[in-house]
């Protein structure tokens, strides 16, 4: 399940780290920092990554 799915939303704080399980492992994502690089590099996304953030319900 991801983030938006489970929370409604994507405003994560910069410092939040998404603890994930797939197949048996275990990681820990720096989501906040990924989502608050990723709007501060907007400029840079091409049209089709900022189309697909868009539709997950990404606000910049």
């Amino acid at each position: 399940m991801t983030r938006p799915a489970r929370e409604g939303h994507l405003r994560a704080s910069r410092n939040h780290v998404e603890d994930t399980a797939d197949d048996g492992e275990s990681a820990s994502v720096r989501l906040g920092g990924w989502l608050d690089n990723t709007r501060r590099r907007a400029d840079k996304l091409t049209p089709e990554r900022r189309a697909e953030l868009d539709a997950l319900g990404m606000h910049w």
